[in-house]
C-alpha cells in the first residue's frame, strides 16, 4: 500500500467527509427519542423479569 503525504491524506479525508449524508435535526431528535423509549422499555422488562425470578427463588427456598 502506497504511503501518502499528510496533505494528500487530509484532502482524501475531506473528500470522504463530503460524501457523508448527515441527518437533519428532526431525524436526530426522533432517533434520540426512540432510544430513550427503548431504554425505558428495556428497564421495565428487566425489572419485571428480575421480580419474577426473585419471587420464584424465594418460593422455592423460603
Amino acid at each position: 500500500m502506497a504511503k501518502t503525504n499528510p496533505f494528500e491524506f487530509l484532502q482524501q479525508v475531506r473528500a470522504e467527509a463530503s460524501k457523508v449524508t448527515w441527518p437533519t435535526r428532526k431525524e436526530t431528535m426522533i432517533t434520540t427519542g426512540m432510544v430513550f423509549v427503548m431504554v425505558i422499555v428495556a428497564c421495565l422488562f428487566f425489572f419485571v423479569a428480575d421480580s419474577v425470578i426473585q419471587f420464584a427463588i424465594r418460593a422455592l427456598l423460603g
